[in-house]
């Protein structure tokens, strides 16, 4: 069950804030539609009350960075089996979608809701929402269902989180309420499953042990970091808000990080030696050999500093002792090679295995890892 959230206004004393449901479900369709990224930032809605293949309609259809779905269902009066039952009958549609669906999807969305977009494809679109050069090669690798509700009762709760826990479903909840102050109104939102900390959904076949090898997505050029001052400093990154740094606490000390810059291709392994810092309280050591705070060093990317009195869009830093690095320009890319947008990730797929089996030879540290992991043994 998620946690309660209370709001006070600070007076002279403390006044909470009423809380309510919203009067019409469609209002917040409307808001989710105008701005999704109040339920994630990660997300670009592609279509809206989607016509499927069995006559029923999904509200909400988005697409996220790495080109996955997600089915957003708003829970309206629905029962507890109603709503389920819908999103796993849509996700059984949407499974089966191509990408010439998707754009076919989007097409009809934005001539329908938003008529002044109808002359800019999905691609561009992609691209704008997600500052990237070009959109994934896969679409629809993967999907996720979402559930959007005021609240749930304990029934609906109990199949969500067996889905989630037992069955590897990649479902959840996001709670929108509403807080009444005078003539005002605020949203607020909290997740019934922190999106941030689970890794990708595996089918049960492909599924295998994780093999200790963690996989960081390195933005280059996002959010003002560069690979260069990572490279030359010793750490991986990530900011802009929690949703992209809060996976770096998945890090372990000792174990080792392979980084892909989305879209360029895999550009180091190293060791983790430290755990996650605000980017200002992260030290390297200049030239004459002295410790000095990152703020005070020349960097490529300096940029990564812009926000680093904001706790949660501030940049944050974890220390990495790099084993084999490459410049952006000499990134090894190939087909097949895992690929995710999760700042940091324990993937738990065949796909990552033969990921890192290719890219130790890539590399050219296949020996010299085997060597170092029985040292450490």
């Amino acid at each position: 069950m998620p946690l309660e959230l209370g709001i006070w206004r600070i007076d002279q004393d403390f006044t909470r804030i009423n809380v309510s449901s919203l009067d019409q479900e469609e209002r917040l369709e409307e808001f989710l539609d105008k701005d999704i990224s109040i339920a994630s930032p990660n997300w670009m809605v592609i279509g809206r009350q989607v016509n499927t293949d069995y006559g029923k309609y999904v509200d909400l259809l988005a697409i996220d960075r790495d080109g996955n779905l997600i089915i957003i269902e708003l829970k309206k009066n629905k029962t507890p089996r109603e709503v389920v039952a819908q999103l796993l009958d849509y996700a059984s549609w949407v499974k089966e979608l191509k990408d010439e669906d998707i754009a076919g999807i989007y097409e009809t969305y934005v001539r329908k809701y938003h008529p002044e977009k109808a002359n800019i494809s999905l691609d561009e679109s992609f691209c704008k929402r997600f500052n990237l050069q070009e959109m994934p090669e896969a679409l629809n690798e993967s999907h996720q269902l979402v559930i959007v509700a005021s609240k749930l009762d304990e029934s609906t709760e109990r199949i969500v989180t067996y889905l989630a826990e037992e069955h590897n479903v990649p479902v959840n909840v996001i709670f929108f309420r509403v807080f009444k102050d005078g003539d005002r109104e605020y949203l607020g939102s909290m997740w019934f499953i922190d999106p941030t900390m689970t890794g990708p959904v595996v089918p049960p076949d492909e599924k295998q042990p994780w093999n200790g090898e963690y996989y960081v997505s390195f933005g280059h050029e996002e959010n003002g970091r560069r690979w260069e001052d990572a490279d030359k400093y010793g750490f991986v990154s990530g900011g802009g808000g929690p949703w992209y740094s809060r996976t770096l606490y998945l890090l372990e000390v000792g174990k080792r990080v392979w980084v892909n810059v989305p879209g360029v291709g895999y550009v180091g392994v190293g060791e983790v030696t430290g755990d996650p810092v605000k980017v200002d309280k992260f030290t390297v050591s200049r030239e004459d050999g002295q410790q000095a705070p990152i703020t005070d060093v020349e960097l490529v990317g300096p940029n990564i500093l812009r926000d680093k009195d904001d706790e949660d869009k501030s940049e944050y830093l974890v220390r990495v002792n790099w084993l084999k690095t490459f410049d952006v320009d000499h990134a090894i890319k190939e087909k097949g090679l895992f690929g995710n947008r999760n700042t940091v990730c324990k993937p738990l797929t065949k796909k990552w295995q033969h990921t890192v089996d290719r890219l130790k030879k890539r590399f050219g540290v296949e020996q010299a890892l085997k060597e170092s992991t029985a040292a450490g043994q």
